[in-house]
């Protein structure tokens, strides 16, 4: 049975933060190096990867998430290298391990930062030999497995902290992608917050069609501690609670219709509907006014990019922008 390829994830968002991940996805996608995400809690780290993966030549072989933080050392170990029988009380039959499974595609690492001493020299090991040794075994197995790692905390502070070998750092930062968090890219929230309500809007029969302008200010301006994730919910929430055909302010959480924070805000939190005006606008005339290929530009739906011109009185044509 041969494996369908892997379908890029969509990825919203125009800004420039997001454009240079993007066009960096792009350029590592192609080559064979260990990449190493970093970024906060929520900005979307396994997407990240997943899109990598998804457009490098192993996109027809399997992607293989490992949430390193979420499992003990004997378990994640076992998970990774696989085991042997009879190599712990309950090791009833040989198992292959996760770097197995990956053979000849992608094996993502997830909070990276959180993997113990034993488990890292053990990765050192596949990095530099492309071989396991499963669990109670005696014998190598060779792997051809592209590794992406991710974490939210700071491994220069672990290896300096002897928490975290400095080799096996060396060995997954081949190409480091510095994910930006979302209160730096505040212009993309328009259109997340477009894109989550269409999606919770659909899955839940809602007829919720969009965010009222003063409840999208507070959206813009928040700091959104949580990231995308945090926005994500938010949006879900309000779709739930409404009772109406758009989302208003009590209808988000308490938190995110506060004070703004007293960080001075960027250019985009000054000025909403100029913002995002030049932005789309921006993005219609690289693409040459092609609306099809500006709304996968921007990461959203043609029905978004309609609704968001219709919004903010963004012209759709080269002709009327003029004019």
């Amino acid at each position: 049975m041969t494996r369908r390829e892997c379908r890029a994830p969509r990825i919203v968002g125009a800004s420039q933060p997001i454009r240079d991940v993007l066009e960096m996805v792009g350029r590592v996608a192609r080559t064979r190096s260990t990449v190493l995400i970093q970024g906060e809690t929520g900005t979307g780290k396994e997407l990240i990867a997943r899109a990598i993966h998804a457009a490098s030549p192993r996109a027809v072989r399997p992607f293989v998430p490992v949430d390193c933080g979420a499992l003990a050392e004997g378990v994640l170990e076992s998970e990774l290298f696989g085991h042997v029988k009879g190599a712990f009380t309950g090791a009833v039959i040989d198992k292959r391990g996760l770097f197995e499974t990956a053979q000849d595609g992608t094996c993502f690492l997830d909070e990276i930062g959180e993997v113990t001493p034993c488990v890292q020299a053990k990765l050192l090991r596949v990095l530099q030999e492309h071989e396991i040794k499963r669990v109670g075994g005696t014998s190598r197995v060779g792997v051809d497995v592209r590794v992406i790692a991710a974490t939210n905390r700071d491994l220069g502070v672990l290896i300096d902290g002897g928490r975290f070998r400095e080799d096996l750092f060396y060995r997954l930062s081949v190409v480091t992608l510095q994910i930006p968090p979302l209160r730096d890219r505040r212009e993309d929230i328009p259109l997340l917050a477009d894109h989550f309500l269409r999606v919770f809007a659909t899955a839940n029969a809602r007829a919720v069609t969009g965010v009222a302008p003063e409840a999208m200010a507070s959206l813009v301006a928040y700091d959104w501690p949580g990231n995308i994730r945090e926005l994500q919910h938010a949006i879900e929430r309000a779709v739930a609670l409404t009772t109406g055909s758009v989302i208003r302010p009590e209808d988000l959480p308490p938190k995110c219709v506060g004070e703004p924070s007293p960080v001075k805000p960027p250019e985009s939190t000054l000025s909403l509907r100029g913002a995002v005006t030049r932005h789309v606008h921006r993005v219609l005339r690289e693409a040459r006014w092609n609306k099809k290929l500006a709304a996968q530009l921007l990461g959203v739906h043609r029905r978004t990019l309609y609704r968001l011109t219709k919004r903010y009185g963004i012209s759709l044509s080269e002709r009327d922008s003029r004019a």
